[in-house]
């Protein structure tokens, strides 16, 4: 057997994702960044378990790969899926949504300052507020994005990143990727989108100017509540291999088992947020006429206030619905919560199964109660992810659970 190149097998599979550059969603998901294994043909991408890989000289691996934390055959398969989704050149992975966070924060220093959305995901404001103000030094802030005029009065000279979610976590807010990302051009500042709510199926923020797109691979991608990941993508060359240097150098790498699972998801994704997008509608304009529920909040919804927003940018609403129980309290949504039958009593989205929790008093517990009140999360706020049970079954499981109020 003639011996077989690190070229020979780089090509191999670069000539094999050229083949569906220009394919559809689903092919790509499919097939993008998995070719057959050239030796047995196997066609699933193998699960690589190693933690070190052959050199057949020193700092010359077989094929790109030294040490598993640096990269491995399936996490590459799993970034070249995501990136060829999300419209991108280049993906990375890390062991959670936040892991992804700290490698882009990482890209700037100590005294920068990040511009971000008021209603951001609790986690990722912990992270600005808690490690990154008081361990390296650097400055956040919260706006109504909504506001352009907001957002360009509120950049500063050591503005270097602006951190967007749309729509937001839990009050579905909605925002212009594609102008925002125009400010952010005009005064050379990094954009990241943070797009998990979304996913790469219902909306693509690099098409519309972000520099990153990133998501909690731990729901929808995975979307069996079984893998915590993260993920980003991007088109930028330079930018990446910052991304990737910070990525080994701090070391929030996933497991080959894992990105394993995830292609697996991927496969079905389409079809999972399709299910999806159709029972959260149909449940959200259910709860609309309920008389035991004040606003309801989804973006899909035509008196939604982001509606308009929304429908330019995103082709579906995904599962995630936000919703007052009228006059309640957190008793309410305890009560509610525990009245439950088919949702499940936790924290998360994404998965098959629905979920449904109180953001108050789980989610969003660190966020500062006054900044929850005055942005309205308040204590009566319930935040469901609808996931792919029957639409009846979910709708008679929310109305017994109101009926117990």
């Amino acid at each position: 057997m003639d011996k077989v190149t690190k070229e020979d097998r780089i090509n191999h599979i670069q000539t094999y994702n050229e083949k569906y550059d220009n394919k559809g969603f689903n092919t790509r998901a499919i097939h993008y960044g998995q070719p057959p294994d050239p030796f047995y043909g196997s066609v699933n991408t193998p699960i690589h378990m190693t933690s070190t890989f052959a050199q057949t000289d020193a700092a010359d691996p077989i094929y790109s790969f030294d040490y598993g934390r640096v990269g491995n055959p399936t996490r590459e398969a799993l970034e070249s899926v995501i990136a060829s989704l999300e419209g991108g050149k280049y993906g990375l992975t890390a062991g959670s949504g936040l892991g992804c966070t700290m490698v882009i924060t990482h890209t700037l220093k100590s005294g920068d300052h990040i511009l971000c959305v008021d209603d951001i995901y609790g986690g990722t404001g912990r992270y600005f507020r808690k490690i990154a103000a008081p361990v390296y030094g650097m400055e956040s802030d919260y706006v109504d994005m909504t506001d352009l005029d907001l957002v360009k009065s509120s950049i500063k000279e050591n503005t270097k990143m602006v951190w967007l979610e749309t729509p937001t976590n839990p009050l579905l807010k909605c925002f212009d990727i594609q102008a925002i990302s125009e400010i952010c051009k005009e005064h050379d500042i990094l954009f990241v989108v943070d797009n998990t709510f979304m996913t790469c199926y219902n909306q693509k923020p690099l098409e519309l100017g972000a520099d990153i797109v990133v998501n909690s691979v731990t729901k929808y991608l995975g979307g069996h509540s079984d893998v915590v990941m993260g993920a980003l993508a991007t088109n930028d060359k330079e930018l990446y291999e910052r991304l990737h240097f910070n990525a080994y150098s701090i070391g929030p790498a996933t497991s080959p088992m894992d990105c394993y699972f995830v292609l697996r998801s991927i496969k079905t994704l389409s079809v999972r947020m399709e299910k999806i997008n159709s029972n959260a509608l149909t449940i959200a304009e259910y709860l609309q006429k309920s008389d035991k529920v004040g606003e309801v909040y989804y973006p899909m919804l035509p008196t939604h206030k982001y509606y308009e927003t929304h429908k330019k940018q995103a082709t579906g609403g995904a599962g995630v619905i936000s919703f007052v129980i009228k006059d309640g309290d957190a008793e309410s949504s305890r009560k509610f919560l525990k009245s439950l039958k088919i949702f499940i009593f936790a924290e998360s989205l994404g998965g098959v199964e629905s979920l449904a929790e109180c953001p108050a008093l789980m989610t969003h517990a660190s966020v500062p109660k006054e900044h929850r009140e005055k942005i309205g999360i308040v204590d009566g706020l319930v935040r469901i992810a609808v996931g792919m049970e029957d639409a009846e079954d979910l709708i008679a499981d929310i109305d017994g659970a109101l009926a117990a109020l």
